[in-house]
């Protein structure tokens, strides 16, 4: 009879795959026992979980409990393996049936979901090794204001700004997003505009304030990002955001559209504005890239480079951020093709906002916001960073 009622005890306490677990995996980061409704699904337990111990990222693989990174570093959670045939119900509960067909023929798909009343996330379902797994992002549900993101107080200046082309660039997960989000919502409370955003996928919903904001999600409102831009011309935008830059055709119609008078605002995975700049210029032909040189001296009216670092001060992350100004100087190097020179004009021109990587890294480890590590981990010259650092 002992025996019995010690199995019957052992298997009581072994949580199915299908049930919550105790969100335990960090007594420093998360303690409460979260007490969701048994009408929830696994993954939406999951996701509500994630959200509640601050996790920015939750991976999904197949023969692996589910994994979350919280303040940068990834840890297991205390769920049973993920199965195959879990894996694919996970998908299948997220998007319809016509687009999980897709997700079957291009072995990748980009979408959103949400955890009603709690967050939302960005999605990435992709194979490996054969067998499905997902990456999600979590996305805050309200859009923070730009004054509390810790930016350069130049970044205000795009608020104001009514036509030409202003990039965001930064590896992913560097808070592009969040910062182009952050901008639309001062524009939101301050201007009377019309407002469409080409989003793959719609991260932060955006509410009509003082704009008209409509958001376009990538192959379920659109196409993609080169169909929406062509069809956004004919709906009379004020401001147009574009989520990436990816091609040559994309890349074309954003700086027309910016030419034509909209203020255009996207992104890059790029780490620099002088990288920023060649990268646009190498997606054309040879015989074109002198045109586009003249074009884009035009229009670009400032790039913005950032990385997120951690902070030692207290928990969460803050950017350090390279800001490049169109001033005479940097035009005159856009369209003579003397793109080595920027990084000095932005060095020589702190006084008009503009700043380097390496400034803005340096004054947060001055500041006592990020440690010595990450600060020399992060510099683009570390060499003389170690030595401003040491000064």
């Amino acid at each position: 009879f002992v025996l019995m009622v010690c199995c019957f005890v052992f298997f009581f306490k072994q949580k199915t795959a299908y049930e919550i677990y105790q969100c335990d995996w960090s007594s420093d980061v998360c303690s409460s026992d979260l007490q969701e409704s048994r009408a929830l699904s696994y993954l939406q337990e999951l996701l509500a979980s994630a959200l509640e111990c601050g996790a920015s990222d939750i991976h999904i693989m197949v023969g692996e409990p589910p994994l979350l990174r919280v303040h940068t570093v990834l840890q297991k959670t205390d769920y049973a393996l993920v199965t195959s045939e879990g894996a694919i119900s996970m998908v299948k509960e997220m998007i319809p049936e016509k687009r999980f067909e897709d997700f079957l023929r291009n072995r990748d798909i980009d979408f959103s979901t949400e955890v009603s009343g709690k967050g939302r996330f960005r999605v990435n379902a992709h194979f490996q090794r054969g067998s499905v797994a997902i990456a999600f992002r979590a996305i805050q549900d309200e859009v923070p204001a730009l004054e509390k993101l810790h930016l350069p107080p130049s970044v205000n200046r795009v608020v104001d700004l009514a036509r030409g082309l202003v990039l965001v660039t930064g590896d992913t997960g560097s808070g592009k997003s969040t910062t182009m989000a952050s901008v639309i919502d001062s524009m939101n409370r301050k201007y009377r505009k019309h407002i469409i955003t080409l989003e793959d996928p719609i991260e932060y919903v955006l509410s009509n304030n003082q704009c008209a904001i409509e958001q376009r999600e990538m192959g379920s409102d659109c196409p993609g990002f080169s169909s929406g831009l062509k069809h956004a011309l004919r709906q009379d935008p004020d401001v147009i955001l574009v989520g990436e830059m990816r091609d040559l055709e994309t890349t074309s119609a954003a700086i027309t559209a910016a030419e034509t008078g909209h203020l255009v605002l996207s992104t890059l995975h790029t780490m620099n504005a002088s990288q920023t700049i060649e990268r646009i210029i190498d997606i054309y032909p040879g015989g074109q890239q002198n045109q586009i040189r003249s074009m884009l001296a035009n229009t670009l009216e400032a790039v913005y480079s950032q990385v997120l670092l951690k902070r030692a001060d207290k928990k969460g992350m803050i950017p350090a951020v390279e800001v490049m100004l169109c001033s005479a100087a940097v035009r005159n190097c856009i369209r003579e093709n003397r793109i080595f020179e920027i990084p000095n004009i932005i060095e020589t021109s702190r006084a008009i906002g503009m700043q380097t990587l390496d400034n803005s890294i340096a004054q947060l480890y001055y500041n006592e916001q990020i440690s010595r590590e990450d600060a020399m981990a992060h510099a683009a010259h570390p060499e003389k960073m170690d030595q401003a650092l040491c000064a």
